[in-house]
């Protein structure tokens, strides 16, 4: 089964040859979305900025596809640096608040222009939608 391609001018455009997100069936598979404006400026400095931009990102990725924050199932978090851990969990809870998909998290060697954190999403949403 073919998915759907996700696009919206609403977040950053890939920086490579994959979509923004793919919808196939009720899955919803999110590209990593970094710290990029809809623009493509770089957030950079404070992880807790970076990380607001990329679930900016991620909320309006979601949203073309027909889901939203409430229909994750799972989150992978990429850390350039394991030490941001605590402040990117600090506003990991803001937007998620209570609700608690299940995550991974890793630190990684390097991302993509630099970022300090990188993250994607699995959505399950209804087929009503």
């Amino acid at each position: 089964m073919a998915g759907q391609i996700i696009l919206t001018p609403k977040a950053p455009g890939a920086i490579g040859p994959y979509s923004q997100a793919i919808r196939c069936g009720s899955f919803v598979f999110t590209s990593g979305q970094i710290p990029l404006t809809p623009e493509g400026q770089m957030v950079t400095g404070d992880i807790r900025e970076q990380t607001r931009q990329v679930f900016a990102n991620l909320e309006a990725v979601l949203k073309a596809a027909g889901a939203s924050f409430a229909d994750v199932v799972k989150a992978t978090v990429f850390l350039a640096d394991m030490n941001d851990f605590a402040p990117m969990n600090e506003v990991y809870e803001e937007v998620l608040g209570a609700y608690k998909p299940a995550r991974t998290t890793v630190q990684a060697a390097g991302l993509p222009k630099g970022a300090g954190v990188e993250i994607e999403l699995i959505a399950v949403i209804s087929e009503s939608i």
